[in-house]
């Protein structure tokens, strides 16, 4: 088998919610959905090599995506030879169905070991101590109740397993109006994010384990520059939580 499988499933979601996901689409929070597209193919692959290398993660065996979409991260996951499966799962059915597919050939995944199916992160069906990893991008501040989604997360994980958070937006020391077209035309705008500190509380009331990652993509001086003042005129971490007990 070369391709990704989809599993249908209905999921015990109010109905606005679902219907809120399935009007969604690839990229909502950028200029536009072409933008998007050019970001995917070109920038968010680095996120892997970040992750991997300057935060010494591991990724290995059986992987859970909550708040796939598109499912780009699953994709970029998808290559790595210790990953033998993912499971990517989003409330929107149709990007699962439609956006993932063309994300998978874009990206050249990997995308037998993918299995797509929607599913209500709040409440995942799946056993405890399931998975070695489980990861999302832009999608945890989404939660209508983010706790409730890191004790989910925390449940299906193995002991030691990691649950990555990529791509939240953190309310940074100082706040500038952007002139960058990349900006969010829904949900929560960057500079009305969680704190750092509002994070670190809800990963420990969930019972993970935080350490919080500076992420730094960029190359060069821009590459020092980014360093120094991340955190202060904008912020871009990796949150990285733990199951360090049953």
């Amino acid at each position: 088998m070369t391709e990704s499988r989809y599993i249908e499933k209905k999921i015990d979601l109010p109905a606005m919610l679902i219907e809120r996901a399935e009007a969604s689409h690839p990229g909502e929070e950028f200029a536009s959905e072409a933008e998007w597209w050019r970001c995917l193919q070109a920038d968010f692959p680095k996120f892997i090599p970040f992750l991997t290398q300057q935060c010494g993660l591991e990724f290995r065996g059986r992987i859970l995506e909550i708040g796939a979409g598109a499912a780009w991260f699953s994709a970029e996951l998808s290559k790595l030879p210790q990953v033998v499966e993912i499971t990517a799962t989003d409330a929107s059915a149709r990007l699962l169905k439609q956006s993932a597919p063309k994300a998978f050939k874009l990206l050249r995944a990997h995308a037998a070991k993918i299995t797509r199916m929607p599913a209500d992160f709040g409440k995942l069906d799946f056993p405890a101590n399931h998975f070695d990893a489980v990861v999302c991008a832009d999608a945890l501040h989404r939660a209508v109740n983010m706790l409730r989604v890191l004790r989910e997360v925390r449940r299906v994980l193995k002991p030691g397993g990691k649950f990555v958070a990529i791509r939240e937006p953190v309310r940074p020391l100082v706040r500038f109006r952007s002139p960058s077209p990349r900006i969010m035309r829904s949900g929560p705008p960057a500079s009305a994010g969680l704190t750092r500190t509002d994070y670190q509380d809800l990963f420990t009331h969930a019972g993970l384990k935080l350490e919080i990652k500076r992420v730094t993509l960029s190359r060069g001086f821009k590459y020092y520059f980014d360093k120094v003042v991340n955190g202060l005129t904008h912020a871009r971490y990796a949150f990285v939580g733990t199951k360090t007990t049953r």
